[in-house]
C-alpha cells in the first residue's frame, strides 16, 4: 500500500495526471472520477486495498509521468524500421507531411478544421481495416457533456466530429474492448496515445486489437469548467449548459476566428446562442484559463506515438480560408496509403509541405510545451519538489522576459480554479471577473513590455 501511495501523490497529488483513465484499465480498484475543479483524476473504490509489486510496477509502467518508457522509446520501437520514415526532433517520426482539407462529403464541413480526424476513421471503417472506432461524442450522462464511446459504423463516427475542448477519460471503452474481440481505431491527444501504448506494452490484448490511433495537437487539456464559464458568460449559468460547439466556423471570416454555439436554460426556458470566441474571457490560448496543470509538464507537442497526427493549421496562408485545414503527419503505411488513394481519387485536397512548414503552424505551442517546459522544471526542482523525468532537461537558460511570462501563465493556472469555485459557490460571474482581469492585464502587459524590448533591439542592433 505505501509503495502505491507512494506513486500516487508523485502523480496526483503533484498535478502530473493527466486524467486518461490508464489506472482504471490496469486495476479494478481504481475508478475515474471529476473532482471538484471538473478535472479527472485515479480514485480507489476501496482505500484499504492491498497492492501487490507487480500491480504497483503496472501503474508506474503504464503512466506518462513515472514510466521508464519516453515518447521517443514507443515512436522508435513503432516506426523507426517504416520504409522511407524520416526523423526530426520537433515532429517525431514521419514519412510524409501535408496541409489541406477534406473534399469528399460533409467532413469538412462538420470538423472544426479540415475533416482528416472523422475521414480517416471512416475510411478504415470502410476499407475491412477496422470493426470499431473510438471517439469522442455526446455524452448521454446528465453529469457531463462529452465522453469516449464506441461505434461500429459511419454514422457513430460522423458523431464524433469537432474538437472539444473537454475532460474525457478512456476506462470505460478500453475495458470494453478487452471483452470484446475486434479491431479498433481510437483518436485522442497525446498523452492519452502515449498511456495506450504504454498499457499495450502490459497487456496483449489490448496491443493485438487497437490496431490505429489517430493523433490530435494539443495546445492544453481543459476542465469541465471552461465550457461552464464560457456559457456563463453567455447567460446560461452553472448546471444549466446542455450543448457546446467550440468550433464553429465563421462565413467572411478567417478559421481562426471562430464562434461557440452553446445550448442550455435561461429562466427555465432552452435557448440557442452563437458568440465570437474573442469577445469572451478565457479566450486567450496563451493565459490557459482551466488548464488541467499536467499539461505543462509534456514535451509531446505533434503527439509522436500516433499513427498519423491530425492539427489546426494556423498558418496565415491557410486561415483565410474560412473552412479549416489540418496539418497532417503520417507514420503508418497503411494511413498512408489511405491518403494516397484519397489525393489520386480527388477526395482530399493537400499540398506536400516541409518539417518548417509543419512546425511554423504551432510554433509558438512549440515554445511553451516544449522548450520553456524546462524553465518550468528548474523551478520546482529549486523548490526540492519531485519532478517526472522528462526528454527536456531543467534549466533557467530563457530570456528573463520567457520566465515572467511563465510565471504568470503559472500564477493563472494555479488561481483560477480557486476564484471560479467561489464565484459558483456565492453564485456570481461578477466576482470572478473581477478577481482574474488583473491577472490577465499584467499577462498583456508582460506581453506589451516583451514587444517594446523587441522593438528597442532591433533599433539598437539593425543588422542582428
Amino acid at each position: 500500500m505505501s509503495d502505491f501511495k507512494d506513486i500516487y501523490n508523485k502523480v496526483v497529488r503533484n498535478k502530473y495526471d493527466f486524467g486518461t483513465g490508464s489506472w482504471a484499465v490496469i486495476n479494478k480498484n481504481i475508478e475515474m472520477k471529476l473532482n471538484k475543479y471538473g478535472e479527472y483524476h485515479p480514485y480507489q473504490k476501496n482505500n484499504d486495498y492491498q497492492y501487490s509489486e507487480d500491480e504497483v510496477n503496472n501503474l508506474k509502467e503504464s503512466c506518462l509521468s513515472i514510466s521508464d518508457l519516453n515518447e521517443f522509446d514507443i515512436s522508435n520501437e513503432l516506426y523507426s524500421q517504416v520504409p522511407g520514415i524520416k526523423y526530426n526532433k520537433d515532429l517525431g517520426y514521419y514519412s510524409d507531411l501535408y496541409v489541406g482539407h477534406v473534399v469528399e462529403g460533409d467532413y469538412r464541413r462538420n470538423g472544426s478544421s479540415g475533416g482528416f480526424g472523422t475521414w480517416i476513421l471512416s475510411q478504415l471503417l470502410k476499407n475491412n481495416e477496422i470493426d470499431f472506432a473510438i471517439n469522442v461524442t455526446e455524452s448521454k450522462d446528465n453529469e457531463k457533456l462529452f465522453e469516449y464511446s464506441i461505434s461500429d459504423n459511419l454514422k457513430g463516427i460522423e458523431n464524433g466530429a469537432k474538437t472539444k475542448y473537454y475532460p474525457v477519460e478512456f476506462s470505460k471503452v478500453i475495458n470494453l474492448l478487452k471483452e470484446t474481440p475486434g479491431r479498433y481505431a481510437i483518436i485522442g491527444l497525446p498523452s492519452f496515445i502515449m498511456e495506450l501504448r504504454l498499457l499495450a506494452n502490459i497487456d496483449p490484448v489490448i496491443k493485438e486489437r487497437l490496431k490505429y490511433t489517430i493523433g490530435l495537437v494539443c495546445g492544453h487539456q481543459k476542465s469541465t469548467k471552461f465550457a461552464e464559464f464560457l456559457a456563463w458568460q453567455c447567460g446560461i449559468a452553472p448546471g444549466n449548459l446542455e450543448k457546446i460547439n467550440f468550433r464553429k466556423k465563421q462565413d467572411n471570416y478567417p478559421a481562426d476566428r471562430y464562434a461557440i454555439e452553446i445550448t442550455g436554460k435561461i429562466d427555465g426556458k432552452e435557448q440557442t446562442i452563437i458568440r465570437e470566441m474573442r469577445d469572451l474571457l478565457g479566450n486567450n490560448w496563451g493565459e490557459g484559463y482551466f488548464k488541467v496543470r499536467a499539461s505543462d509538464f509534456t514535451d509531446d507537442v505533434m503527439n509522436e506515438t500516433a499513427d498519423v497526427t491530425l492539427g489546426d493549421a494556423w498558418l496565415p496562408e491557410y486561415t483565410k480560408d474560412n473552412k479549416g485545414n489540418n496539418i497532417i503527419i503520417v507514420r503508418n503505411p497503411v494511413i498512408q496509403k489511405i491518403i494516397n488513394d484519397g489525393i489520386k481519387n480527388d477526395k482530399l485536397t493537400v499540398d506536400s509541405v516541409n518539417e518548417k512548414t509543419i512546425y511554423r503552424s504551432q510554433a509558438s505551442h512549440f515554445k511553451h510545451t516544449k522548450y520553456e517546459m524546462a524553465y518550468r522544471l528548474f523551478k520546482k526542482q529549486k523548490n526540492n519538489e519531485w519532478i517526472p523525468k522528462k526528454r527536456i532537461e531543467p534549466s533557467s537558460d530563457i530570456p528573463w522576459i520567457r520566465k515572467k511570462i511563465q510565471d504568470q501563465r503559472e500564477k493563472i493556472c494555479l488561481e483560477v480554479p480557486e476564484y471560479y469555485q467561489e464565484a459558483v459557490s456565492r453564485d456570481d460571474i461578477d466576482y470572478f471577473i473581477n478577481k482574474v482581469k488583473p491577472l490577465s492585464k499584467k499577462y498583456k502587459n508582460i506581453y506589451l513590455l516583451k514587444r517594446i524590448i523587441s522593438k528597442i533591439k532591433r533599433i539598437l542592433y539593425p543588422s542582428k
